[in-house]
C-alpha cells in the first residue's frame, strides 16, 4: 500500500514538475477579426491590448490550455467613427464589457502540427463554448534572447447571434458569421 502511496505522488508530483508555462510575446503577435459589410465587403478589426498565456507538459504541445483575453477598448478598424460605435452599447458595450475571454477545454490532434481546439468564449457577457483550428509552427531558440520561442496560429469562426452581439445590425448589413486569426509568438517562462 506504501508503494502504491508514493508511486502515485511521484507521478502528480512529475507531472507539475514538467508543466511548462507559455506567455505571449505581444511585438509579435496579434489578434484580429472579419465581418462581411453589406454582403459585398469584407471589414478588418485588430485588438492592439491582448495577453495569452500557455500551459503544456508535451513539446508538440498535444495537452496544452490555452488562455486568452482582449481588452475591448483597444480595437481598432482604422476608421474612428466606426471604432466609436463598435465600442458603444451597440456592440462590444466596453464600459461594461471590457474584455473578451477564451480558455481552453480540450485539443485534439486532427494531423501533424494541427490541433480543433475547444474552449470557452465570454463575449457581451455571454459565454458560448467554440471549437478553432491551432496551427502548432514550432518551437526554436530565439536568437537574441538564447531561450524558447513557439509559434501558433488560431483560426476560426464564431456567430455574433450566440452572443447576442450586435444585434440591431442583421444581416445583409453584417454578417452573423466573424471570422477570427490569432498569431501568436511564445516565450517559455520556466
Amino acid at each position: 500500500m506504501k508503494k502504491i502511496i508514493l508511486l502515485a505522488t511521484v507521478a502528480l508530483m512529475s507531472t507539475s514538475v514538467f508543466a511548462q508555462n507559455w506567455k505571449v510575446n505581444k511585438a509579435h503577435s496579434h489578434f484580429t477579426f472579419t465581418i462581411t459589410h453589406l454582403a459585398v465587403s469584407d471589414v478588418d478589426g485588430v485588438f492592439k491590448d491582448f495577453d495569452a498565456t500557455i500551459v503544456s507538459s508535451k513539446p508538440d504541445f498535444s495537452d496544452a490550455v490555452f488562455s486568452f483575453t482582449a481588452q475591448t477598448a483597444s480595437l481598432t478598424t482604422g476608421v474612428d467613427a466606426r471604432d466609436n460605435h463598435l465600442k458603444s452599447p451597440d456592440f462590444f458595450d466596453v464600459a461594461k464589457n471590457p474584455t473578451i475571454t477564451f480558455t481552453s477545454t480540450s485539443i485534439k490532434p486532427t494531423s501533424a502540427g494541427h490541433y480543433s481546439l475547444t474552449g470557452n468564449v465570454t463575449l457581451n457577457g455571454t459565454t458560448k463554448p467554440v471549437t478553432l483550428d491551432l496551427w502548432y509552427r514550432g518551437t526554436i531558440t530565439n536568437p537574441m534572447s538564447k531561450a524558447p520561442d513557439a509559434g501558433f496560429q488560431v483560426t476560426g469562426t464564431i456567430k455574433r447571434s450566440d452572443f447576442n452581439f450586435g444585434s440591431k445590425f442583421g444581416s445583409p448589413m453584417l454578417s452573423d458569421e466573424v471570422a477570427i486569426k490569432a498569431v501568436g509568438e511564445f516565450d517559455k517562462v520556466n
